[in-house]
């Protein structure tokens, strides 16, 4: 599948948020292992609040736009 000229930068929310999410999985996944567990909880509901953003962004789109 082709992608169109300029397409990724259409939606700049859902391009925030995926970046957001990406930095945030890259952090976790080096610092999982030292963690305190109450701080793991967290950094896993932030990655499920982060991913169900994107899927809401990228579903409805960006009433922000």
């Amino acid at each position: 599948m082709k992608r169109r000229e300029g397409e990724r930068r259409q939606n700049r929310h859902l391009r925030e948020v995926l970046d957001e999410l990406v930095d945030h999985v890259r952090n976790v996944a080096r610092n999982a292992r030292t963690m305190p567990p109450a701080e793991l909880a967290y950094a896993e509901q932030r990655l499920e609040w982060l991913a169900e953003e994107v899927w809401r962004i990228a579903l409805e789109g960006d009433e922000t736009a």
